[in-house]
């Protein structure tokens, strides 16, 4: 690998990302022919393919497999190095993106987001709005914004909320027609709102308190839903009980659309954390949007 530069890496690298030659070239700023003979030449310095190419794909060899595994971060790490060093002289600019559940966007980063971006002009953020558990560093996102603490290897979190609870809700329609549950054991006469994991498809697990302890509880379904606003949207037309984080639902608990059932029941969720690489705290866009959302929130 004599021959090897870290542009060439970093060539290799965005192909991986975007999928393709021309995906990679717009994500450079290159000629796709440009890509083309960086990559070319890389396979050269190695030895080896790093690519099956066909007219309609691009797919990693198991060589091109282990070299991405091998250098993602190393090279993260070094774009973050050169990149906080260009930035010692100037404003914080460039481009930051950040991925976050529904409800946390809606509940929290719909007030304050463009607040930041006036803040901020030379920074263009991309929000991403994803109920998913993504990898930060493969899907090339700069933080996130998640429950609990407990990360992969390399990666920081910082606090922003305490824990929440998570409630179960119901239209006043619903109750009237139905009644307001007053034990566990009513619940089995009612209907839930369930939610699945848009990344392991599995249902979530409904736990609930009694006597100090948590509860799995089973109950019927009425609708099956892998977005918050969805859930929400079916318990106001009275389909059945929701379940959501507390915070979500402040809105319309206020505004008595939805009302808290069984409240004394409710299980605690750990608290929302921001979490990144420990090198992209280096990058100034990075460092102000970390300080900028911890503020908020506290």
């Amino acid at each position: 690998m004599k021959g090897t530069t870290y542009n060439q890496l970093q060539v290799f690298q965005a192909i991986v990302l975007e999928g393709s030659i021309r995906g990679a070239a717009r994500k450079l700023e290159m000629a796709a022919p440009s890509v083309s003979q960086s990559l070319k030449l890389l396979e050269e310095n190695i030895g080896l393919t790093l690519f099956n190419r066909t007219t309609r794909k691009i797919e990693l060899t198991d060589a091109g497999r282990q070299l991405h595994e091998r250098t993602q971060a190393a090279m993260e790490s070094l774009t973050y190095a050169v990149e906080s060093v260009q930035e010692l002289t100037e404003e914080p600019s460039g481009h930051l993106r950040i991925t976050v559940p529904k409800f946390v966007y809606n509940t929290y980063l719909k007030a304050i987001f463009a607040d930041f971006c006036r803040q901020y002009p030379q920074i263009e953020l991309e929000l991403s709005i994803s109920d998913a558990t993504l990898d930060i560093v493969k899907e090339g996102i700069d933080l996130g914004i998640r429950f609990g603490n407990i990360l992969e290897q390399g990666m920081v979190a910082k606090k922003l909320t305490e824990p929440m609870k998570e409630a179960l809700f119901a239209s006043p329609d619903y109750l009237q027609k139905f009644g307001t549950p007053q034990s566990l054991q009513d619940l089995s006469r009612h209907k839930l709102i369930q939610y699945r994991f848009i990344t392991s498809n599995k249902y979530a697990q409904l736990n609930l308190t009694e006597n100090g302890q948590q509860v799995r509880v089973e109950i019927p379904y009425a609708l099956v839903v892998n977005d918050t606003d969805l859930m929400i949207d079916a318990a106001k037309e009275g389909l059945g009980i929701g379940r959501l984080v507390a915070p979500a639902l402040n809105t319309e608990f206020k505004s008595g659309q939805l009302l808290p059932v069984l409240e004394d029941k409710w299980t605690t969720y750990p608290g929302l954390y921001l979490y990144f690489t420990q090198n992209s705290q280096r990058v100034k866009r990075v460092r102000v949007f970390i300080d900028y959302l911890t503020e908020r929130f506290t």
